[in-house]
């Protein structure tokens, strides 16, 4: 039997180790997780429905369900957060708001007309965005992590340990393996969105949603040059920096991927570098955070 994990009395801002766990589960066992809605939940109740300058409060955004204490994870390991399916409530919504984004006052000012917000029905695989546009659902996990080595931080903030990376990847039939710090991980999950573009450029421009997910873990040793997450999908392996300027996240992204192929693929870090250089499929998956969000993936054809 499949055990749920509700949001109710379990929603984080921060993500560390200063929380008791809401909950522990055995690696390899199926979980559904009830996640909230990014900003507010129960806010949104209708097409009508407005967010306000009032009821969005930074940084008290992401609020994730968590921690999760799983058995046997220690340091020195490495997380596996296989993602087997991401269940949508029917209604989300996606907003402007002045200083958040990729244009932060649009384009600098602060007038209340650029504060917007727009409730879409998501139903029968699809965001119902006007009467004449249906844009089908592509389910994500904007927030997963794991209790850094020190401190806490921000559900809205990410890093080595993960967090709010809005990876589009992270989706069903995905794992993410993050770098353990803690006895038990301290995993959270949360801020799913029914769809997102490539830059989240409005600052809650994907289609935010609460979601109940579904995944399972597994526990390996940490490999010896892992130090920011990784991913597997069925047709690729990839690597994900968090930086500002978005070229350092970049460059971050792109050495983890070659410190992989190197250990793990016996490919020469040179000739990694240069496979990557024909091969490679990398982007920014969001520019609105504290810090952006890039990926860098090879798809498996190419370990040969």
């Amino acid at each position: 039997m499949t055990r749920t994990i509700p949001k109710k009395d379990n929603l984080k801002y921060q993500i560390g180790s200063g929380d008791p766990f809401v909950a522990e589960i055995e690696p390899d066992e199926t979980v559904r997780i009830e996640c909230e809605v990014n900003c507010n939940g129960g806010l949104i109740t209708g097409p009508e429905s407005r967010l306000t300058r009032d009821n969005v409060r930074f940084p008290f955004l992401n609020p994730s369900t968590g921690p999760i204490r799983v058995a046997g994870a220690g340091p020195g390991q490495a997380l596996s957060v296989h993602i087997e399916a991401v269940d949508l409530d029917p209604l989300g919504y996606t907003g402007m708001f002045p200083h958040c984004g990729l244009f932060p006052d649009w384009i600098w000012t602060r007038e209340d007309r650029y504060f917007d917000t727009r409730p879409k029905r998501v139903a029968d695989g699809v965001i119902h965005w006007s009467e004449r546009l249906k844009i089908p659902v592509r389910p994500m996990v904007g927030v997963c992590g794991v209790a850094p080595k020190f401190g806490s931080v921000l559900a809205l903030d990410n890093g080595e340990h993960g967090g709010n990376l809005d990876v589009q990847e992270i989706a069903p039939g995905a794992r993410l393996i993050l770098p353990v710090e803690h006895d038990g991980a301290y995993l959270f999950l949360g801020d799913c969105h029914a769809r997102q573009g490539d830059g989240e450029v409005a600052g809650m421009g994907a289609t935010e949603i609460a979601a109940t997910v579904t995944f399972r873990t597994a526990l390996a040793p940490r490999p010896k040059r892992m130090t920011w997450p990784r991913f597997e999908t069925p047709t690729h392996i990839g690597t994900i920096g968090c930086a500002r300027p978005l070229e350092d996240a970049m460059r971050i992204a792109f050495a983890e991927l070659i410190y992989w192929l190197a250990d793990d693929f016996g490919i020469p870090e040179p000739d990694a570098y240069m496979l990557l250089g024909t091969v490679a499929e990398a982007r920014g998956t969001q520019a609105v955070n504290p810090k952006f969000t890039y990926v860098c993936k090879i798809a498996k054809e190419f370990l040969v």
